[in-house]
C-alpha cells in the first residue's frame, strides 16, 4: 500500500543486536576487541555494533521527542506495536478536524468522484466561505449554497459567507486547540500553530479522502528549533519578527521543515503576535509552526472562555441571574484543565537538524518587498527612501484581529487618510468586528476614511474589491506580496505591521507612525540572528538503482527542454489566484493561463512544442519537460498549480527542490517531480543571465528553449540531454512503486476509485 510503500526508505530504530559466542555472552562496550584470529567476523559485529549503539540502546529504553512528533504521535493509525514516531516517518493521521473553505465545491466533485457516498467522521469536517465573498454573481451564490445544503446533508459544521476567514473561526470556535491536530486545505493552516495546535496544509484530493476514510498519508517534516530571546523594543511587533524572519534567514533555512518556537522571548509575545508569526511560517517555507502551550496562552483561553459564557446576554449582571448557557463544545473547563494537568513538551534530548537563534531586543520594524518575503528592509532606511504609496490594506488572517486594528486606529486617531491613497479594511472576522466596533476602534478607521470589506481573504488573494493596478504601489499587514497575487503583475506589493499600514496610508508614502520613537530602537545594523545545523542534511548522493516498474508505468519520459531560470517559482506563478476559485475553468483552459504570472509566453510555447513531440507508446511518454530552480511550487495549496501544467503537456517538472504542498498535489494529480541540483547548476551556468538565477536567460527570456531534448529513464534514473553543444547523462533519484502506482491511477482520486471499487468486489 501507499503507506508501507513510502517506509521502505526509513531506518528501523527499532533493531536490537546481541551476539553470541559458545561460551559466553559478550556485553558491548565501545572499543572493544577481541585479540583472537579467528573473531574478526565478532570483531566486524562489533563495530557496527559500536555505529548503532546509541541509536539501539535509545530504541529499548527511550526515544527522545519533540512536542511536534508527540502530538502526531497521538494522532497516527495503524502504528506497527511500539512504534515511536520521528521526523522522516510516514504515517497514516486521523486529525481533529479538516477545514475546506471556498474550494469546498470541487473537494465535493472529488468525494462523488471517488464513490463516496458519506463522510465517515461528521465532526471531523468544517466548511468555512471565506475566499471570494465579495462576489455577488449568482453563479457564485449558487455554489456557496450547494455547498451550504451538502454541509446540512451531512450535518457538517458550516461558517457563511461573511462570518470570517477559515483560519480565525477554527481558532475562535476551538478547532484549532492546543496539543491537537488539525489539518486545512489552504497553506495558512500553519497559524494553528499560534495556539499551540499542529496545524499543517493538506490539498483538495487529501480532504476528500479524509471525508471518506478519516484519514490521510503525510511524512512527518524535519524538526527545526527556533530560538526567541529578549523582548521587543516599543513599537517592534509580531508582524516585524516574521518578516524579519522570513529576509534573515532567506536561503531555505527551514523549507518544508516543522518549526518549534521556544526561548525567554516567547513569554514576551500575545497570542495575536503568536498568530501573525505562526501564520506567516508559511511564507517563510515550513509546514508547521508552534508555539508552546504555556500559562500566556492558557490565560488567553481563560478570556477567551469567559466571553463565550456571556455569548447569550451581553450583560455580565443579566448573565449571573440565570443559569450559565451550555457548554461550548471544544472550548470549556474540562478540556482547559486537562491542558494545564497534562502538559506535554518536548524532551530535553529530542532531536532537531537545526537550531535557530533571534534576539527579538536588536529587531526594529521591519518591511517585506517588494514582491517578495525573502527580501526585508529596516523602517528606517526604507522611510528614507520615501515610496509614495496608492493603496493601504489592513485586512487577512495575519493581521485583522483586535489587537491589529486597535493598533492602526491608535495612529490614525484626529488623522485622516490621504486623499491619494485608498485605505481598505477588513475583520478577520465577524466576532472580531463587532468586538472593535464596541471598542471604538473599528469607528476611528472609518472617521478617517477607511474603505469597508466583509470579513473575509478579498485583496489578500486577489478577489474584489481594491486590488493593485498596473504601475501602483500598496502597503499591507497581510502575509503574501507575490508578484501578482494582490493585483496587478506589475504593481509593487510590501509588507508591514497594522500600525505602519495606518501611518503610510497617512503620509502616502511608506513611514513609521508618529508615535515610534528612535531613541528606544536598538540600532538597525544591530540585529543579531544565527543558525547550527545539528547534523549534515546534505543532499545524499544519487545511487544508479534499478528501480522496477509498475505495470503500465513508462520506462522513458522524453521531449523537449525547456528552463526558466528562477528559484521560489510560487504557485500564483504558475497559476494566478484569480481563476482559482473558478471551479468550471476545464483543464485545457488551465493550459493556456498556465505561468501567466511568470511568463505570458510560456502556454503558448509549450503548446507550440506538441506538434514537434512523436506519438506515445506503452514504454515512452512524450511531453515537455520542464527544468526550474529551487523550492519549486512554493507558496499556497492550489491544486491546479499542477493540474495546469499537466494538462499545458509537461508531464514532467525536474528542479533542484519541491515546495512541500506543490510535490503532494503533483504526486496526487499524476506529475512527476524529480530533484536533480547538478542539471540546474549546468543550466544556470549557460543561459541564466549573468550565471545566476533571477534575472531570466541571457537575452532576457524568462523561459529559456534552446532546442534541447531530454530523454529520462525512469528505472535507473539517467537523464540523458542532448543538444547545443550539450551532451550529457545526469542522474535522478527514481520514484518508488507508490508514485507510479498513483500515476498508472491518474493519481490519488483515481487510486481511492480502485480501491472502493475493489473493496465492493469482494463484498460481491
Amino acid at each position: 500500500m501507499l503507506l508501507w510503500a513510502a517506509q521502505r526508505t526509513s531506518i528501523s530504530r527499532a533493531r536490537v543486536i546481541r551476539v553470541t559466542s559458545s561460551t559466553k555472552i559478550f556485553k558491548f562496550r565501545p572499543n572493544l576487541r577481541i585479540d583472537n584470529p579467528h573473531s574478526r567476523l565478532l570483531n566486524i559485529a562489533l563495530n557496527l555494533m559500536h555505529r548503532w549503539s546509541r541509536r539501539c540502546f535509545a530504541t529499548a529504553a527511550h526515544i527522545p521527542q519533540t512536542v511536534i512528533e508527540k502530538v502526531v504521535q497521538k494522532y497516527a493509525v495503524g502504528l506497527p506495536p511500539g512504534k515511536i514516531l520521528k521526523a522522516g516517518d510516514y504515517v497514516m493521521i486521523r486529525p481533529e478536524h479538516v477545514m475546506t473553505h471556498d474550494n469546498t465545491g470541487p473537494v465535493i466533485s472529488k468525494f462523488k468522484a471517488i464513490g463516496a457516498t458519506k463522510i465517515l467522521h461528521r465532526g471531523q469536517p468544517v466548511f468555512t466561505l471565506d475566499h471570494d465573498v465579495q462576489n455577488r454573481s449568482p453563479k457564485n451564490l449558487a455554489k456557496y449554497a450547494s455547498i451550504e445544503e451538502f454541509a446540512r446533508k451531512h450535518g457538517v459544521d458550516f461558517y457563511p459567507a461573511g462570518r470570517g476567514i477559515g483560519h480565525q473561526i477554527l481558532v475562535e470556535e476551538g478547532y484549532a486547540f492546543p496539543n491537537t491536530l488539525t489539518v486545512a486545505s489552504d497553506s495558512h493552516s500553519n497559524m494553528y500553530g499560534g495556539v499551540g495546535c499542529i496545524g499543517t496544509p493538506i490539498v483538495r484530493t487529501d480532504a476528500a479522502a479524509l471525508w471518506a476514510t478519516g484519514k490521510t498519508w503525510w511524512q512527518i517534516p524535519r524538526m527545526v528549533k527556533v530560538e526567541l530571546r529578549g523582548k521587543l523594543a516599543p513599537g517592534v511587533t509580531g508582524k516585524d519578527v516574521i518578516v524579519a524572519l522570513c529576509g534573515s534567514f532567506n536561503k531555505d533555512e527551514v523549507l518544508n521543515a516543522a518549526l518549534e518556537f521556544t526561548g525567554d522571548g516567547v513569554s514576551t509575545l500575545s497570542v495575536d503576535e503568536r498568530l501573525t508569526i505562526a501564520n506567516m511560517t508559511t511564507e517563510w517555507g515550513a509546514l508547521v509552526g508552534v508555539f508552546p502551550v504555556d500559562e500566556i496562552l492558557l490565560q488567553w483561553y481563560d478570556r477567551a472562555l469567559a466571553k463565550l459564557e456571556l455569548r447569550t446576554f451581553s450583560s455580565p449582571e443579566m448573565a449571573a441571574l440565570i443559569p450559565p448557557p451550555p457548554e461550548h463544545t471544544r472550548i470549556n473547563r474540562r478540556r482547559l484543565d486537562a491542558l494545564r494537568s497534562a502538559p506535554i513538551n518536548s524532551d530535553l534530548d529530542a532531536e532537531y537538524s537545526s537550531h535557530l537563534v533571534f534576539d527579538l531586543s536588536t529587531l526594529v520594524p521591519h518591511v517585506s518587498g517588494p514582491n517578495s518575503v525573502k527580501l526585508s528592509t529596516p523602517l528606517p532606511s526604507l522611510e528614507a527612501a520615501n515610496i509614495p504609496i496608492q493603496k493601504a490594506y489592513l485586512v487577512s488572517c495575519t493581521n485583522s484581529r483586535v489587537s491589529d486594528i486597535a493598533a492602526a486606529a491608535e495612529v490614525m486617531k484626529g488623522n485622516k487618510v490621504n486623499p491619494g491613497v485608498d485605505f481598505y479594511i477588513a475583520a478577520a472576522s465577524l466576532n472580531v468586528q463587532l468586538e472593535a466596533e464596541q471598542l471604538g476602534y473599528w469607528d476611528i478607521l472609518v472617521r478617517s476614511g477607511a474603505k469597508v470589506l466583509p470579513a473575509g481573504c478579498g485583496p489578500c488573494i486577489g478577489l474584489g474589491t481594491g486590488l493593485l493596478e498596473e504601475g501602483e504601489t500598496g502597503i499591507s499587514a497581510t502575509n503574501r506580496n507575490y508578484k501578482g497575487r494582490m493585483g496587478h503583475p506589475k504593481a509593487q506589493a510590501y509588507l508591514a505591521s497594522p500600525a505602519v499600514v495606518a501611518a503610510s496610508a497617512i503620509n502616502g508614502f511608506i513611514s513609521s507612525p508618529a508615535s515610534l520613537e528612535p531613541a528606544l530602537l536598538p540600532a538597525p545594523d544591530q540585529l543579531f540572528f544565527s543558525i547550527t545545523n545539528n547534523s549534515s542534511p546534505s543532499t545524499p548522493s544519487v545511487s544508479l538503482t534499478h528501480e522496477p516498474l509498475t505495470p503500465n508505468f513508462p520506462s522513458l519520459f522524453s521531449g523537449p527542454l525547456l528552463f526558466t531560470p528562477q528559484d521560489n517559482l510560487n504557485t500564483d506563478a504558475l497559476y494566478p489566484g484569480k481563476y482559482t476559485y473558478q471551479d468550471d475553468i476545464t483543464l485545457s483552459k488551465q493550459a493556456e493561463v498556465v505561468m501567466e504570472n511568470y511568463d505570458p509566453s510560456f502556454a503558448g510555447l509549450v503548446a507550440s512544442l506538441k506538434d514537434t513531440l512523436p506519438e506515445a507508446t506503452e514504454l515512452n511518454t512524450p511531453g515537455t519537460v520542464l527544468v526550474a530552480g529551487y523550492n519549486f511550487g512554493t507558496g499556497s495549496s492550489r491544486e491546479q498549480a499542477a493540474t495546469a501544467l499537466k494538462a499545458a503537456g509537461v508531464p514532467v517538472v525536474i528542479a533542484g527542490s519541491f515546495g512541500d504542498i506543490f510535490k503532494r498535489n503533483a504526486i496526487n494529480n499524476g506529475l512527476v517531480c524529480l530533484e536533480c541540483p547538478e542539471l540546474v547548476t549546468e543550466l544556470t551556468q549557460r543561459y541564466a543571465h549573468g550565471g545566476v538565477r533571477g534575472a531570466g536567460g541571457i537575452q532576457g527570456e524568462l523561459t529559456v528553449n534552446k532546442q534541447i531534448q531530454v530523454q529520462i529513464h525512469m528505472d535507473d534514473g539517467r537523464v540523458v540531454v542532448n543538444g547545443d553543444g550539450l551532451n550529457k547523462v545526469y542522474h535522478v533519484t527514481p520514484i518508488g512503486p507508490s508514485v507510479q502506482e498513483l500515476w498508472v491511477c491518474g493519481g490519488l482520486e483515481g487510486y481511492i476509485l480502485k480501491e472502493i471499487k475493489s473493496q465492493s468486489d469482494v463484498v460481491v
